[in-house]
């Protein structure tokens, strides 16, 4: 395992501005609204190195306590984050109304408008633990009131291995066993937001037009998101970090550990935003190559449809296509892929190659 640890303005800061996890920067199981004061302001272009803080391991069917709760599992004390830590120790959570993460933020963007994109660069991500936690909890996940066996919280214990391919996590063929599975660490921002037009501060669990916990594992360093701006300043938040997950996030959670995020922050105004989108109600990523639409609903089926429609608009939008062949095109040449199924939220979200179209005159 490696020994690489990165607390608070300790090792590399990829940007000259840095907001770290401290109590007073942060929200515990609410993401942020119209009534909330930023804790940081930017102009648009800048790049901010941002410290996220994994829910598990701080929460209350874990004990609410990061020292313990690690230190038993064999990690040296040193070892554990001391703003997860204070977080524990500090910040108001309750446990019965409000969702398990933490969210770093708001950041106040200078000129985001409403029905602007803030667009964000996910420039670097730097695991600041070399552990997770991967857990199914409340009869929840995909397969609810049948796994877990009885009801219980089970919380896996993820030590993460560093071999010549690169970082990995590992996890016993059974428990206690010295055999193990080994599959690549791909980490992510599961919650990536903008504040939503209301007083009241949302549930962080099911994800929206606000972004939130879209849990769309595509966001690996180079892509990028594009939300809808709802109020002055955008207020975008991050936080739900993840060292890996599976398209379906099936368990509940998925390999949950803090991460080191630097990202850039722009706006793209919404003149600009039509020409280039067309009429954008919701997250959009991209990706490899990839433009990447989404689909959100409670019910898994019209989370696809709303997927599709979603993706028809953007095709007819940037690249003119009449909707039928749109519609042909999507069938023939357009993965539909599940972001997660445990979110109360459903998300589906398409991936269209850009390369495509590259015969296509958008003028």
């Amino acid at each position: 395992m490696s020994n690489t640890i990165l607390q608070r303005a300790e090792g590399p800061l990829a940007s000259d501005v840095y907001l770290p996890a401290s109590p007073q920067n942060v929200l515990w199981g609410r993401l942020p609204c119209r009534a909330d004061a930023p804790v940081l302001t930017i102009a648009p272009g800048t790049s901010v190195t941002v410290d996220t803080v994994s829910h598990e391991g701080l929460l209350e069917d874990q004990g609410r306590d990061p020292l313990a709760y690690f230190t038993g599992h064999g990690v040296p004390a040193d070892a554990v984050l001391g703003d997860a830590v204070e977080i524990a120790a500090t910040v108001s959570h309750d446990p019965a109304v409000d969702g398990p993460h933490v969210v770093t933020g708001p950041i106040f963007v200078d000129g985001a408008r409403p029905g602007d994109l803030l667009k964000v660069t996910v420039e670097s991500l730097l695991p600041r633990v070399p552990y997770g936690v991967i857990s199914n909890r409340h009869g929840r996940g995909a397969l609810p009131g049948e796994l877990p066996r009885g009801g219980a919280t089970v919380s896996v214990f993820c030590p993460v291995a560093e071999r010549e391919g690169g970082l990995f996590g590992t996890l016993p063929v059974v428990d206690g066993g010295e055999r193990v599975v080994e599959f690549p660490l791909a980490p992510f921002l599961g919650t990536m937001g903008v504040a939503v037009d209301s007083d009241e501060r949302p549930h962080s669990v099911p994800p929206g037009a606000h972004g939130g916990n879209i849990d769309i594992n595509l966001l690996v360093e180079g892509t990028v998101l594009y939300l809808p701006v709802q109020v002055p300043g955008a207020l975008a938040y991050v936080g739900d970090p993840h060292f890996a997950q599976g398209d379906g996030e099936v368990a509940l959670t998925a390999l949950e550990a803090s991460l080191r995020a630097t990202l850039r922050f722009d706006v793209v105004p919404r003149d600009e935003a039509l020409a280039e989108f067309g009429e954008i109600t919701g997250p959009l990523v991209r990706a490899d190559g990839y433009l990447v639409p989404t689909g959100l609903d409670p019910d898994l089926n019209k989370a696809m449809r709303a997927c599709v429609r979603a993706a028809l608009s953007l095709i007819q939008a940037r690249w003119g296509l009449e909707e039928h062949l749109a519609y042909a095109y999507l069938s023939a040449a357009t993965d539909f892929d599940i972001s997660q199924v445990v979110d109360v939220v459903c998300g589906v979200h398409a991936r269209i190659r850009e390369s495509d179209f590259k015969a296509v005159n958008r003028d």
